[in-house]
């Protein structure tokens, strides 16, 4: 990656501008002269893990290789999914009958947890004499859930060929809003939205709306086989887009399905962190890329039984990383003397359930139950959404179904009864664990920047370091100036406190605009002030995925994060470690002794920095969390999965560190 000025900046003319009065530098961009720096950071990352998770796969020579190798990515996936929760009654029950040609459909509600209600329809073909294989189908992303036309159209096509087939509503879908106002429409958004706002918050008390999703489709498989009219011999899994995305992680997690057809998923993580497709939070399992997992894998854990891969040669998901996850399960199954049970079909046109695709699982369906298959498609007859439902409203919520939220607040107080309060060493060693940070953390090498003028910062120049704290991760460190500095950091002149402002979302900006930080500079003169950037934010803010998508929920700050956790790499560690590198940086240069201040989004990485650094003689937060805690037990918050660290509720909360910052003077500072 090319680190230095961007030839947008030098085309704006932004680094040669002579000195202006403020109100004119106000009006520049701020800067932002590393918008790929996380893409080729993180994407380093990405490629690792996949070529020693390849390079184990090439390990394998016999059945016995390919058996203990399926035996691996089941404990793996346990770790990154598990644990699973204990079964509680379904308390099932049929709100109504639809009665057609050829099939019935039964309106179903059951309980996944107690009080979790899954809204369902169970699709029977008529004049069954005997038990029928059984399907359950998970939906994709879709207002209507289960009604959606592809989802009725494949149920339908699977029951009027002589399967049972049973497909659930997903959470925040169809009739399972979980953010509903008085008119039991969403506050958030269908699907995407209140799957990000719920799942993210999930993170901070160690679930995973992954884990949450697939249970519901296990406690379907359940049901299912309660049904005299299911053959247990014969159970599949199907499901296209986020079901798609069901139906893998199901395939890893549950050992009843005996085949099954996962559609318009399937590819690689690592196209998709390059190709810059944001996926659901429940489309990306934590720790999945440390753990050496990847889509396959979870294909591979249901091996040798048969399983289709459904794509489509002009999906967003990339049909080649299909085809490269077929071609290495072909491997795993020919060792196993199961090739013919690994197929794949990619239909020709764009993403979606369409009928090349739903013939091509009825086809495979039918000869894993040991049938004659013509590979078509009955004549299908929608229903209206309406008349699918389950519920009076068409939501579960008016029927005091309990929310996903609230068993995320339940689960966030328990935790706090249960945590034993740490301080002193405890607290630290605690906090090292939590973001996996190094023991030692060495002062890092640094490049020197053309010092800045014309921005309108406190003084008339800006000198300006690029620290790098990891192999091409960069903090930007600034240093307001008299006179233009092209050196160094400047070695300490005695040992008097020196300012360090960790910044919210731009230094550039911030030190432009009256305000807390601008301040914060002009008192420090004549003692030196710095302030950095941290990775991802201000001079490195991403500009990918999609042009100014960085404050969008699907955006590009969400991006890098989920990807963090599957790093087993959380946001707020990376940061907290460029502030650890910086810090130890300036001490080598004699500045030993540090005000640390921080305000916004820069508060998280500011506080536990603050908790570990001795050199942290002073510390001050402006518009700091409350708590871990008020957001996990919030049915509103407002701040980002960039600075969540998952299951540090079961260690630590906030509070925790701010108690042991008052010996080192913490300040307050309220967000006005």
């Amino acid at each position: 990656m090319r680190i230095g000025v961007s030839a947008g900046a030098i085309l704006a003319g932004e680094l040669f501008l002579p000195v202006r009065a403020r109100a004119q530098a106000a009006e520049l961009r701020p800067l932002q002269r590393f918008p790929r720096m996380m893409q080729e950071h993180l994407g380093a990352a990405v490629r690792a893990c996949d070529e020693r998770r390849r390079a184990r796969l090439a390990t394998l020579r016999d059945k016995a290789d390919a058996e203990a190798y399926v035996e691996e990515v089941r404990g793996k996936i346990l770790q990154s999914f598990g644990p699973l929760p204990e079964k509680t009654p379904l308390n099932a029950r049929v709100t109504g009958v639809l009665r057609r040609d050829a099939y019935s459909i039964e309106k179903l509600i059951f309980e996944s947890r107690p009080g979790f209600l899954v809204t369902a329809n169970l699709y029977l073909p008529a004049g069954l004499d005997q038990p029928a294989p059984g399907v359950v189908g998970v939906c994709g992303h879709s207002t209507g859930g289960k009604a959606e036309a592809a989802y009725q159209s494949f149920c339908q096509g699977l029951a009027r060929k002589g399967f049972v087939v049973l497909i659930i509503d997903p959470i925040s879908q169809g009739e399972r809003l979980q953010y509903v106002d008085s008119e039991l429409r969403s506050r958030i958004g269908v699907g995407v939205r209140e799957h990000l706002y719920a799942g993210n918050q999930q993170f901070l008390v160690d679930e995973f709306l992954g884990t949450w999703r697939a249970w519901d489709g296990i406690r379907a498989l359940d049901y299912l086989l309660t049904r005299p009219e299911v053959d247990a011999r014969h159970v599949g899994i199907t499901g296209n887009s986020g079901g798609g995305t069901m139906t893998t992680w199901l395939c890893g997690l549950e050992r009843r399905w005996t085949m099954a057809a996962p559609s318009c998923f399937v590819t690689t993580f690592r196209r998709n962190f390059e190709n810059e497709l944001p996926a659901d939070t429940e489309q990306c399992p934590p720790r999945a890329l440390a753990l050496g997992l990847d889509h396959e894998d979870f294909i591979a854990a249901m091996a040798p039984k048969p399983v289709i891969l459904l794509g489509k040669e002009r999906d967003f998901f990339d049909i080649r990383g299909t085809e490269a996850a077929y071609a290495r399960l072909r491997k795993l199954y020919r060792l196993l003397g199961a090739e013919g049970n690994i197929a794949m079909f990619a239909g020709p046109t764009t993403h979606g359930f369409s009928q090349e695709n739903r013939e091509a699982m009825y086809g495979w369906f039918e000869r894993a139950v040991g049938w004659d298959s013509d590979g078509k498609e009955p004549e299908l007859t929608l229903e209206e959404e309406r008349d699918l439902w389950c519920t009076p409203d068409g939501q579960v919520a008016p029927l005091g179904s309990r929310t996903i939220f609230s068993y995320t607040a339940e689960k966030s107080k328990s935790l706090a009864e249960a945590r034993v309060g740490l301080t002193g060493a405890g607290l630290r060693s605690a906090l090292n664990r939590l973001l996996r940070l190094p023991a030692v953390v060495e002062p890092p090498d640094y490049r020197i920047m053309r010092p800045l003028s014309g921005r309108g910062h406190p003084q008339r120049y800006t000198a300006n370091y690029a620290v790098e704290t990891e192999p091409g991760a960069f903090a930007l460190l600034y240093m307001p100036v008299a006179d233009s500095h092209q050196s160094r950091i400047p070695q300490a002149d005695g040992d008097a406190v020196v300012t360090l402002y960790v910044g919210h979302r731009s230094i550039d900006q911030e030190l432009r605009e009256p305000g807390w930080a601008r301040g914060l500079a002009e008192a420090a003169a004549p003692t030196r002030f710095f302030a950095c950037d941290l990775r991802g934010l201000g001079d490195s803010k991403p500009e990918t995925c999609d042009p100014g998508s960085f404050d969008h929920p699907y955006g590009s700050d969400y991006f890098y994060s989920i990807h963090g956790i599957m790093l087993d790499r959380p946001y707020p560690a990376q940061r907290t470690r460029d502030l650890l590198g910086v810090i130890a940086l300036l001490a080598s240069r004699g500045y030993t002794r540090i005000h640390l201040a921080a305000s916004g989004w820069g508060t998280i990485p500011a506080t536990f920095a603050a908790v570990l650094s001795e050199h942290v003689v002073k510390v001050s937060l402006k518009g700091a969390m409350e708590s871990f805690a008020a957001i996990a037990e919030s049915e509103d918050y407002d701040w980002p999965l960039s600075s969540f660290v998952p299951g540090v509720l079961g260690v630590l909360d906030l509070p925790d560190c701010y108690a042991a910052l008052v010996q080192k003077g913490l300040q307050m500072v309220a967000d006005v």
